[in-house]
């Protein structure tokens, strides 16, 4: 997996944009970070998935995911290592934390 690849899959879905944050590319779903590139360094993305996606994660590729430092990651952040990634787990894992980005704003 690259970072073009992951930069191509999070802008696949409906109404995701690209934005910065912290220097590093992020994606958004109105106005929420659902992902971001070069995080915590370049060759890694992280995913904001809940703690029970990120568990499922962590089991499924151990190595590629991996949760991100302090409470981010207790809360569910997980990074994920983009070489070792296959593009149906990161994407699986993508959507999901789209879906969990769309649904937060329709609860504010």
């Amino acid at each position: 997996m690259t970072a073009e690849k992951f930069r191509s899959i999070a802008l696949g879905f409906s109404g995701a944009v690209e934005s910065a944050h912290m220097r590093h590319p992020d994606f958004r779903c109105n106005g929420r970070i659902f992902a971001t590139l070069d995080y915590p360094e370049k060759g890694w993305g992280m995913v904001k998935l809940t703690p029970s996606q990120q568990r499922f994660y962590l089991k499924r590729a151990p190595g590629v995911f991996e949760p991100a430092g302090g409470a981010w990651g207790r809360s569910g952040s997980t990074t994920v290592k983009l070489e070792l990634a296959r593009k149906s787990d990161l994407k699986a894992a993508l959507s999901a934390a789209f879906r969990n980005a769309a649904a937060s704003t329709k609860k504010s």
